[in-house]
């Protein structure tokens, strides 16, 4: 049993935590600024760290890599994504925006085990489970209204799901680092343009948050690919939804969402599926 998987669940849960603040900040941003104008400084920063990090090593394999479609594939994946979540983060209250996406996980699941021949144990499956139940109970589901936002944002979640499974079959060959190149180099081909044409100037505040948003995602993104690497991704998947606990929080401290007592629940299935995940993972990986 791979012992590496109790690690790569504690990279999985810390990369969420962070994308969660990171969220947090863009929805913030997207009401004064486009959205590919964000993701264009975004991409950039990592872009940039990327090259500082690998240098002239980086970039030749870059050059010389056989899977430079399946790259620039899970980039424009993942692009489609991000480009829909944050279009419909302006009219969507952050904590259901999280929630519509948490469909993610369940999508990442079903598909490893035809397309990465993963073997999904029970364990796996209650805390998968437990998951899911945390965020029906936290969302009310049955008082979401259907409109162009929520299915943008259910859109970016299936892709999403499929984006994490070409992220484990690539992690196997390639290091995290070229993933992030090529992933955000894809960011920057189609932002880039659009953002100089609309350009709007922040100020020292909004330019602190942009910059703090590059490095959250630098940092996030590592340790996902990092932890996909060593975790199969149906943990991954349920993982993920440790960083809808981060949504609550910054909802209320932020944007003065009031978490109810359906909230208060949904948090409390959503830590104990990632509790008994890990201890279930560490248990198995001492045998």
């Amino acid at each position: 049993m791979n012992d590496r998987v109790p690690f790569g669940i504690l990279l999985g849960v810390g990369a969420y935590s962070l994308f969660s603040i990171h969220d947090a900040a863009n929805k913030w941003l997207v009401g004064s600024f486009p959205v590919w104008q964000v993701m264009a400084f975004r991409s950039g920063f990592i872009v940039i760290a990327c090259l500082v990090a690998g240098r002239t090593k980086l970039v030749a394999r870059a050059i010389e890599t056989p899977l430079k479609l399946p790259l620039i594939g899970r980039g424009a994946i993942t692009m489609t994504a991000w480009m829909l979540y944050f279009t419909a983060a302006r009219h969507v209250p952050l904590a259901q925006l999280m929630t519509l996406y948490f469909s993610a996980p369940i999508i990442t699941t079903l598909l490893a085990i035809p397309l990465l021949g993963e073997r999904v144990n029970r364990a796996r499956w209650i805390s998968l489970g437990l998951g899911f139940s945390g965020v029906l109970a936290a969302s009310d589901p049955f008082g979401l209204k259907l409109s162009l936002d929520t299915v943008m944002v259910l859109a970016a979640a299936g892709l999403w799901g499929y984006a994490i499974i070409l992220m484990r079959q690539i992690v196997r060959k390639e290091s995290s680092l070229l993933q992030m190149l090529f992933q955000n180099l894809c960011f920057l081909v189609v932002t880039l343009p659009l953002t100089i044409f609309t350009w709007v100037t922040p100020d020292p505040l909004q330019l602190t948050v942009l910059l703090s948003i590059g490095v959250m995602g630098a940092c996030g993104q590592y340790m996902l690919f990092e932890g996909c690497r060593l975790a199969p991704a149906s943990v991954m998947g349920t993982v993920e939804y440790t960083g809808l606990l981060w949504a609550f929080l910054l909802g209320y401290w932020v944007f003065g969402d009031i978490p109810s007592m359906a909230v208060t629940l949904g948090a409390a299935l959503i830590s104990c599926a990632g509790v008994y995940l890990f201890v279930t993972e560490r248990r198995a990986a001492s045998v």
